[in-house]
C-alpha cells in the first residue's frame, strides 16, 4: 500500500515503471484581495483561510524589485508598509498559494493578483489631533497637529503626513453655532485656524485633512467634535454673582436685626429687681 498523504501537503503517488511520480493537487488561490491604508500604514487582506497550505505575499512595483512578505503564513492579512516606502510608486500584490514542499521546487505556485495600489494617491488621511482651542471675544482659535506616518527620518523621528504631502496637503475646519444646523467651513495650509464668530454664542467644530489634487479619497478622517463654552461661562458667572449678592443682602438683614434686638434686651428690667 502507498504511504498516507502528508496533512501539510496532500498528494497522490503513482507508479511509472520503476519511478514514482507524485501528483500535487492544484491549491486554491486567494480571492477578495483588498488594500487598507491609513496614513501610509498599509495592510493587505484576502480570503479564504488556508487549510493544509500556506500563503506567501510578493509585492511588485513598476520600477522596484519584487519583495516577499509574510512567507508561509496561515493568516489572511499582511502588513506591507515597509516595502511601500516609495509612496509614489504603483504596486500590485501576488498572493501565492504554497506548501513547504512546493517552495522547494522550481515549479511556479498558483497565485492571485491584487488591484493596483499607489500609496500617495490612495492612502486615507487619518484624524488630525486638536491640541488647543479658545473663543475670545469674536475670535475662535483652533490649533491642531498633523497625523504621523510609520516612516521615519534618519534620526528615528516619525514623518508626518505633511512631511510627505508637503504643499498638496490642506486642512478644512467645519464650524457651526451650538445647537444649530447651519455649517460653515474654512481652509488653511498651516496648523491653526483663526475664525471670526459671534462673541455671545458657543461654537462646535471639527477638522479634516484634504488633498485637493486627488480624484478620489480627497477628504480624510474627521477629528473629534469639540464645542466652546463661552456662553455657559457667562451664565455661570452671572449665577455666582447673583448668589453672592443675595447672600450679602441676607447677611445684612440678619446683622441689622441683631443690632436692633440687642439694645432692646439691654433696656428690659432684670428679673426680681
Amino acid at each position: 500500500l502507498p504511504p498516507p498523504a502528508s496533512p501539510s501537503c496532500p498528494r497522490a503517488r503513482l507508479n511509472a515503471g520503476s519511478q514514482e511520480l507524485y501528483v500535487i493537487p492544484e491549491l486554491p488561490t486567494a480571492v477578495n484581495i483588498t488594500w487598507s491604508s491609513i496614513n501610509f500604514k498599509t495592510i493587505l487582506r484576502w480570503q479564504p483561510k488556508p487549510s493544509d497550505y500556506f500563503y506567501t505575499v510578493e509585492i511588485h512595483g513598476q520600477t522596484s524589485d519584487t519583495q516577499k512578505k509574510c512567507i508561509l503564513t496561515a493568516e489572511t492579512e499582511c502588513d506591507v508598509t515597509d516595502v511601500l516606502r516609495n509612496v509614489r510608486e504603483t504596486y500590485t500584490a501576488h498572493i501565492l498559494s504554497v506548501t513547504s514542499l512546493r517552495m522547494d521546487n522550481f515549479e511556479e505556485p498558483p497565485f492571485a493578483v491584487s488591484e493596483k495600489f499607489t500609496p500617495y494617491n490612495q492612502t486615507i488621511l487619518g484624524k488630525p489631533e486638536i491640541q488647543n482651542y479658545t473663543q475670545k471675544d469674536s475670535e475662535l482659535n483652533v490649533v491642531f497637529k498633523d497625523p504621523l506616518t510609520p516612516y521615519t527620518f534618519p534620526n528615528g523621528s516619525f514623518q508626518s503626513i505633511r512631511d510627505i504631502f508637503k504643499h498638496d496637503l490642506q486642512y478644512k475646519l467645519y464650524y457651526w453655532k451650538d445647537q444649530s444646523s447651519g455649517k460653515k467651513d474654512a481652509i488653511t495650509k498651516s496648523h491653526k485656524f483663526e475664525i471670526n464668530v459671534d462673541s455671545t454664542k458657543n461654537y462646535c467644530f471639527y477638522v479634516q485633512g484634504i488633498i485637493p489634487s486627488r480624484r478620489e479619497n480627497r477628504g480624510g478622517q474627521e477629528s473629534v467634535v469639540l464645542c466652546t463654552s463661552v456662553g455657559r461661562i457667562f451664565i455661570i458667572i452671572a449665577v455666582i454673582a447673583i448668589a453672592i449678592i443675595t447672600l450679602a443682602v441676607v447677611l445684612s438683614v440678619i446683622l441689622c436685626k441683631r443690632k436692633k434686638a440687642k439694645p432692646a434686651r439691654e433696656k428690659e428690667p432684670l428679673n426680681g429687681v
